[in-house]
């Protein structure tokens, strides 16, 4: 008989984009699936389109749990539904993105035929959600190698994409073992992904089993930002990695936490000069020699826009 796989996801006002992937979950080649669902609130017609989907997954032999909880946000959404999963394998996904029909069985082969990987990942083609037939970017195997070089890669969001991964769930358990993460907002691929890359190094990757995603106008992640509003994002990101981090019980994780300090704040500090701020670029000006990170170009950034002389002489505004 085949391993249970698991999927779960949560959902936030998803009556026009959750069909599409629940739509691909019965199209998967591979049949004993069970799915997952968590409503976080919906204030539209969401749990009507997911309750019309209830009677094809049985049908299919697919188990569904769904649960609807007050808005909390998408990592205590996804908490719920880890808590929940039963599978020998797990993989959490979006519920506005899709999953080819053989997603599901091209990984669990995979890992089956290689137990020297716990984890494994695909490739994935991205795509406008007003254009879904024209491929924006595509994502395949990485090319950096090395015992840490994932881990660091995630950490510092390069040459990452962190959607679509299948992972064993003894593995799983075994570096989130009370099956929770941090409730900030976003962040939730990276909680999963940094104890499983520390521990387990590189995950495998799987050419056939692809992934799709979406991008949307009234997506979160990709809304027009304000240099402010990204100081605020990279603010609360960096609190999720350091507390994924400070869970890692492995005293060589620890310098890592000085590097990610250093590495958002000449973030900061870019964006804040970004916005021509005066106040804002001091601020984040003294951040980096709080953390040791000041270089000569960030002082002379530093003079020319918070200087009132030399403001005026390069014709700065703001």
């Amino acid at each position: 008989m085949e391993s249970l796989v698991s999927i779960v996801t949560p959902c936030y006002n998803g009556e026009f984009f959750v069909g599409r992937f629940m739509e691909s979950v019965l199209n998967q080649t591979y049949s004993n699936l069970e799915l997952i669902l968590i409503n976080d609130g919906s204030t539209d017609q969401t749990e009507e389109v997911v309750h019309t989907y209830q009677k094809r997954l049985e049908q299919r032999g697919i188990r569904f749990v769904y649960q609807c909880q007050k808005n909390a946000g998408q990592a205590a959404a996804l908490n719920k539904g880890l808590k929940l999963f039963k599978g020998e394998y797990l993989t959490w996904l979006d519920s506005d993105d899709e999953i080819m029909p053989e997603f599901i069985e091209k990984k669990v082969k995979f890992l089956q035929r290689n137990p020297e990987y716990v984890y494994c990942y695909g490739k994935a083609i991205v795509v406008n959600e007003d254009a879904p037939e024209k491929i924006v970017d595509i994502y395949e195997k990485r090319k950096r190698t090395g015992r840490y070089a994932y881990f660091e890669d995630i950490l510092f969001s390069k040459n990452v994409f962190f959607s679509g991964y299948m992972v064993k769930t003894s593995a799983f358990d075994a570096v989130i073992p009370n099956r929770e993460i941090y409730c900030g907002r976003g962040g939730q691929n990276a909680q999963i992904l940094l104890p499983l890359s520390w521990y387990y190094g590189n995950p495998g990757y799987v050419e056939d089993s692809v992934y799709k995603y979406y991008i949307r106008r009234d997506s979160h992640s990709h809304s027009q930002n304000t240099s402010e509003k990204i100081i605020r994002q990279l603010h609360n990101y960096e609190q999720i990695l350091i507390f994924t981090l400070q869970q890692i019980p492995e005293r060589e994780v620890r310098k890592y936490i000085c590097i990610v300090r250093k590495h958002f704040a000449r973030l900061r500090f870019g964006n804040a000069v970004d916005t021509k701020n005066s106040e804002l670029i001091k601020k984040y000006f003294y951040e980096l020699i709080q953390v040791r990170e000041l270089k000569v170009h960030d002082f002379a950034l530093y003079v020319k826009y918070s200087n009132k002389v030399v403001r005026k002489l390069f014709h700065v505004e703001g």
